[in-house]
């Protein structure tokens, strides 16, 4: 990564951990500041705004959980990642609801941190990249919208690409899961249009996930109600990042596809035939991917295991007229193992 030009200020009480830190950083290609504590943080931001701030959480004097909303409020373009101690996981989570980006755990792995810095540094130009939109279509005339919305959507998709293929869990899923969610929509005898829609639910539906905690979403374990909870944001918040460019099909069964067909998902609103046909059809395409492919949690299940857990909650979890669609595609044909 040399000749990164990143600005990254490095909030610590502890010298070490601050001389580490930017020993290392600083090889990787970053321009690293340092600050020992609240109000020399906010005076460098002053005189040298820092894209990335990485936060220690307890400190004397001002904590970092409360210099936390006054750089967010001040410098809204700085990126926030808080510095913890292996017991304030919670403390280090609630900051993430409040504006944070991302935590790293004392002692510190350096090269972990390298790679958390990076993907904060790929989230906050996605957001660049949607601000910058929004401000384009303002100035351009309506004749435009329609090849800047494609280049758009191109640079939308190949980002929520570069970010999935970082973690080996589920690298290549959004393809396969278009493939699945397109064959579903032929089969169905959708329109041109329709089938059209799925496609570009299927490649986005998991854009949200930028914004989700990678140390809960890979985590080995059973989740608790409260990471669950974390996890799932990632359909509203995924359906509000692509709202500025496409249609509201496709806003709607991204933010709709962890709905159950039977009302009893997390926070579900619609049930039947009011969820919406195209997130009825992801539902179906994105669990047969994922139980056909390893997590953290257990080893991937053979397709026909998960062809009988499809079939098992078909009525519950699963739209009938959508299952008996997927179970006549030639599944075996479109499902592919990425290199």
């Amino acid at each position: 990564m040399a000749g990164n030009e990143a600005k990254i200020l490095i909030v610590d009480d502890e010298a070490m951990v601050r001389k580490l830190l930017c020993q290392r950083l600083s090889r990787e290609g970053y321009q690293c500041d340092e600050a020992s504590g609240a109000e020399l943080a906010l005076e460098k931001l002053k005189a040298n705004p820092a894209d990335v701030v990485i936060l220690d959480i307890k400190m004397p004097g001002k904590s970092g959980m409360e210099l936390l909303p006054e750089i967010k409020a001040t410098y809204p373009d700085t990126a926030v990642m808080m510095a913890t101690a292996l017991n304030d996981i919670n403390i280090s989570i609630q900051c993430m609801k409040e504006g944070a980006y991302d935590y790293i755990c004392k002692p510190f792995n350096l090269t972990e941190v390298v790679l958390s810095l990076e993907g904060v540094l790929d989230k906050k130009r996605l957001e660049r990249e949607i601000k910058e939109y929004q401000q384009y279509l303002e100035e351009k005339v309506e004749e435009q919208t329609k090849e800047i919305r494609k280049v758009f959507l191109g640079a939308i998709e190949a980002l929520a690409f570069a970010l999935e293929a970082k973690d080996q869990y589920t690298a290549g899923h959004s393809r396969r899961v278009t493939e699945i969610a397109v064959a579903i929509g032929k089969e169905m005898g959708l329109s041109e249009d329709c089938v059209d829609d799925l496609r570009w639910g299927g490649l986005l539906h998991d854009v949200g996930k930028i914004t989700i905690d990678q140390i809960i979403q890979n985590k080995p374990g059973k989740l608790t109600p409260e990471e669950y909870e974390h996890i799932m944001t990632h359909a509203s918040v995924g359906a509000g990042i692509v709202k500025p460019v496409v249609n509201d099909k496709v806003v709607e069964m991204i933010g709709h596809h962890h709905d159950r067909y039977d009302g009893s998902g997390m926070n579900q609103v619609v049930a039947r035939k009011k969820i919406p046909l195209g997130a009825r059809i992801l539902a179906v395409a994105d669990s047969f991917d994922a139980m056909t492919s390893d997590r953290p949690y257990r080893t991937a299940m053979s397709i026909d295991e998960a062809l009988k857990e499809i079939k098992r909650c078909t009525g519950s979890q699963f739209d009938p007229g959508v299952t008996a669609a997927f179970l006549r595609i030639p599944i075996t044909g479109i499902v592919l193992v990425e290199a």
